[in-house]
């Protein structure tokens, strides 16, 4: 998970992972949460700490901490101890040095402010997360080793104490709006590195005299969790994928392209955010039909359903045709081999409006 050479290859060995994760979420054989208990199996414990794998610690609002045996969780993830070589990926792409203060941001479990204080030392390592007990566990374990940063339960899309030098972020956070808090706490001259919620891309940049972060979307990608101001997110379109399973739409047509998992395909995922912003997505497979879904809080909704490869029967309604939307997405990276997004120049203004430009292709995301 690291180079031979790497400096970060004596911090990811000397901490002790399975401390910061001691209990653990996986999905069973039918799909259902399970709670995995590391102490009382300490060799699946260890396999598992020591595998470059994230380990989902908290289901909607239950962490596995305070779970009981028979708990089944229901929703989404909205914790997780991430693995190790992404940690070190957003380091690096943090570009830290001694004497540099740093802010990470999604304290989880605590592997990052973990290996940082063991490369920068603990005066220079700031972590913060929204979850008391996040940050109050995270504490207490890296204590245990010895790593004590300065921890801060806040809300970062609304306040983040304090300035820094470098901001690496292992969660998500909504261009606009929730990210100018994060913008005020950096430095000028520092440099953040994070991704945007529902996209994979990773943003990096400097700031600059004027307040603006000038960068560039990287190429390669990252799946992170989405910031949440609540002990949960709020309620998924739940109604309006209800409705796109079983109604006729407005619009009923033969697709130009076969089914795909847009939640899986990150590169089009990424894309259909920034062309449709507040997009969702959901997937199934029953034999040989595949099935796509596609829903906007709008009021939008889209279902396309095939077998495997052909051409699928597409259901749009609602005031954006959502599917249309993914397929011009697609005969672009089909026609010119590759989508404009990664390799993007990326400046983010104080407002936190994420201004994109590569070539002649132009993009904003966060703007009201």
């Amino acid at each position: 998970m690291t180079d031979p050479d790497s400096r970060w290859l004596v911090p990811v060995a000397d901490v002790p992972r399975h401390e910061l994760v001691p209990r653990w979420w996986e999905r069973d054989g039918s799909g259902a949460w399970e709670l995995r208990d590391g102490p009382s199996d300490p060799e699946a414990w260890a396999e598992a700490a020591y595998a470059d794998r994230s380990l989902v610690t908290r289901v909607g609002p239950l962490h596995a901490d305070q779970a009981e045996p028979g708990d089944r969780p229901e929703g989404r993830p909205t914790s997780s101890a991430t693995l190790p070589s992404l940690v070190v990926r957003m380091l690096r792409h943090g570009r830290l040095g001694d004497g540099l203060s740093l802010l990470d941001l999604g304290t989880g479990a605590g592997g990052l402010a973990a290996y940082a204080c063991h490369r920068l030392g603990d005066a220079c390592v700031t972590s913060l997360d929204i979850d008391p007990y996040l940050v109050s566990a995270a504490g207490e374990r890296l204590a245990g080793m010895g790593f004590h940063p300065t921890l801060i339960t806040a809300d970062a899309t609304k306040e983040v104490p304090g300035t820094y030098d470098r901001i690496v972020s292992t969660v998500a956070f909504p261009p606009g709006r929730g990210l100018q808090p994060v913008l005020r706490a950096l430095e000028f001259g520092g440099r953040i590195a994070t991704t945007l919620a529902r996209t994979s891309f990773i943003v990096t940049g400097w700031k600059d005299r004027h307040g603006d972060v000038v960068g560039r979307v990287e190429r390669e990608w990252a799946g992170f969790m989405a910031t949440r101001s609540g002990e949960d997110y709020p309620p998924a379109l739940d109604d309006l994928f209800a409705l796109a399973r079983e109604a006729d739409g407005e619009q009923t047509r033969t697709g130009r392209y076969p089914v795909v998992d847009v939640g899986n395909a990150w590169e089009l995922r990424s894309m259909l955010e920034v062309t449709v912003p507040g997009i969702e997505s959901d997937y199934e497979t029953s034999g040989r039909q595949r099935t796509a879904y596609l829903a906007h809080p709008d009021g939008s909704w889209a279902r396309a359903s095939a077998e495997r490869t052909d051409p699928p029967e597409v259901h749009q309604s609602g005031p954006q045709r959502l599917w249309d939307a993914l397929e011009r997405i697609r005969h672009r990276l089909n026609a010119e081999g590759s989508l404009p997004l990664y390799g993007a120049h990326v400046r983010i203004t104080p407002d936190g409006v994420v201004h994109l430009s590569r070539g002649k292709w132009r993009a904003s995301m966060g703007a009201r």
